[in-house]
């Protein structure tokens, strides 16, 4: 299990880096990115919390993303926070997408899709076509999410990224300890959202792509 958008007490998760990287390691993740709730006001603390949070990587073999989730910043300033975040070291920009279960301000999938520092348009709700046109032309993944309440749209999700050619990922958003899932369990919330059994496999797939890719950039 490849997970790119998770949450520790740094924002309104329940537990420190550590205790969520060992309990992923603990479900079989080869892979996490901390991704906690970021605006102008926090971005340079969480991500020299992340960043220091690699250090789990060599005693629990496992690899460990450094980045942010840019959530409930006015549009015309994601670009912006998106680029600070980049230059800040983080290795994965999230936008928090405009789930219809939280009031997210509209233009706000628009304005992620149109940034070239935005790697994941998380649980972006009744996106457009011309969004998910947009954001499989920028190389812009978009989230299907494990998460309950944002997930009542993974199917329009799935369905807007099929037809536009947007590439997609199985997230869990995890917030707390129960919040973590198995490859299997992603691979259900995959077909749940309608993707046939290679479409689904072919999600997770991109998670990995994704990740190999910010591996490279380290080297």
């Amino acid at each position: 299990m490849i997970d790119l958008h998770t949450h520790t007490l740094f924002s309104d998760g329940e537990l420190l880096p550590s205790e969520l990287v060992r309990r992923a390691k603990v479900m079989g993740y080869q892979a996490i990115a901390l991704t906690d709730h970021a605006d102008f006001t926090n971005i340079d603390m969480l991500l020299q919390g992340a960043k220091s949070a690699r250090y789990l990587e060599e005693g629990f073999d496992i690899k460990v993303l450094a980045g942010v989730e840019i959530t409930h910043v006015p549009p015309k300033l994601i670009p912006k926070l998106a680029r600070m975040a980049k230059e800040a070291g983080a290795e994965i920009v999230v936008v928090h997408g405009q789930s219809p279960v939280e009031p997210v301000a509209p233009l706000t999938n628009l304005a992620a899709v149109e940034c070239g520092d935005v790697d994941i348009l998380a649980h972006p709700g009744f996106i457009t076509e011309e969004e998910a046109s947009l954001a499989a032309d920028n190389g812009i993944y978009l989230e299907i999410t494990a998460r309950y309440g944002h997930n009542v749209t993974n199917g329009h999700v799935a369905r807007m990224a099929k037809e536009s050619g947007a590439r997609l990922v199985v997230d869990t958003d995890t917030h707390s300890p129960d919040d973590l899932i198995t490859r299997e369990k992603a691979v259900a919330v995959a077909r749940g959202a309608g993707l046939a059994g290679k479409e689904a496999e072919n999600a997770l797939q991109n998670s990995k792509d994704l990740l190999l890719k910010i591996l490279k950039k380290r080297e």
